[in-house]
């Protein structure tokens, strides 16, 4: 009912572009879990066949060395063999469908008019998965909105004279999680990022306090991207984004202004009549007109003698009055 009635709300429409990018982001993410679980498995049979010789950090080229090594001669050996060659096929077939998902996405982000892969950290991947949910950026009335439906603001757990913060678990759980790997990695390379990391080491910030600092500073400089992006594109042309109108930009944040948001108006004039003092028994006695006192006595000095006249008629005059 309150949509119904309320006007000038924002129009939204399906875009299907960002419908795509969505859907591509979604399969690699399916792709990348099935990878690291073919990983598990066949890191599990080449220890079996090669005790102690296998690296954590498995890659098709060190299990391709490491499966052409063995030649077990037991059947439960070959058996184990056959198992690893397996995994390892469906493994570089995980690969190669990852590597074309991420050059599509590439494609997708660039030709979307997105700079987000020139911040530091953020890859084709962490920009689509960006672009995907955000959508419309206007939506966010600042960096502090958006700061918190990423989760990356932190929540005050202060206590006493003890001035802390701890982490925050709401939000979108999936943009923290990309907001996090573009934090690793700008510690990982020399980056700005890892200079602004170590300065809050060296301020006294745990390793988990540090990274999430961080990763407060790098949702402000995507959210400013994203609204870079929105006003260039306004410029050029409508619908930009998902839900982009002529009417809505991200230079004109909120785009309409509800009733209970604008300012409120000056004094009413004076519609009632001016009201009347009550008459009053007590207040009306006591209320009269000021008596009109005998003026002072003027004194006239002939020469010769002084004279008294009263400036009334008998005002001063003592004898009773005439009874009629």
């Amino acid at each position: 009912m309150v949509a119904v009635r309320t006007a000038g709300l924002r129009v939204l429409t399906y875009d299907t572009e960002l419908e795509a990018l969505r859907m591509l982001a979604d399969r690699r993410e399916e792709l990348t879990r099935a990878r690291v679980q073919t990983v598990n498995r066949l890191h599990r049979l080449l220890s079996e066949l090669r005790p102690g010789k296998t690296k954590k950090d498995l890659t098709t080229a060190q299990a391709k060395k490491i499966l052409a090594s063995v030649r077990p001669r037991d059947l439960a050996g070959k058996t184990r063999r056959r198992l690893a060659a397996e995994q390892l096929a469906e493994l570089v077939v995980i690969e190669k469908k990852i590597k074309a998902l991420t050059k599509e996405l590439k494609t997708l982000v660039l030709a979307r008019g997105s700079t987000l892969m020139d911040l530091p950290g953020v890859g084709p991947v962490v920009a689509a998965r960006v672009l995907a949910d955000v959508g419309d950026v206007t939506r966010f009335a600042n960096r502090n909105r958006f700061a918190s439906w990423t989760g990356t603001a932190p929540l005050d757990a202060s206590s006493g004279e003890q001035n802390r913060h701890r982490l925050s678990r709401a939000g979108n759980r999936k943009m923290n999680h990309m907001i996090h790997i573009a934090a690793v990695t700008q510690i990982r390379l020399d980056t700005p990022g890892r200079t602004y990391y170590r300065r809050k080491r060296t301020a006294g910030k745990k390793r988990l306090e540090a990274l999430r600092c961080l990763k407060r500073r790098i949702s402000d400089a995507v959210y400013r991207q994203l609204v870079t992006d929105a006003q260039r594109l306004a410029k050029t042309g409508p619908g930009g984004h998902c839900g982009a109108t002529q009417e809505s930009s991200a230079v004109d944040l909120p785009p309409h202004i509800d009733t209970s948001d604008q300012p409120l108006p000056g004094p009413a004039p004076t519609t009632l009549p001016a009201t009347e003092t009550p008459a009053n028994p007590h207040t009306s006695s006591a209320i009269q007109p000021p008596r009109r006192r005998a003026r002072a006595v003027k004194m006239e000095r002939p020469t010769g003698r002084t004279t008294l006249t009263a400036t009334s008629v008998d005002a001063h005059s003592t004898r009773p009055n005439p009874v009629p």
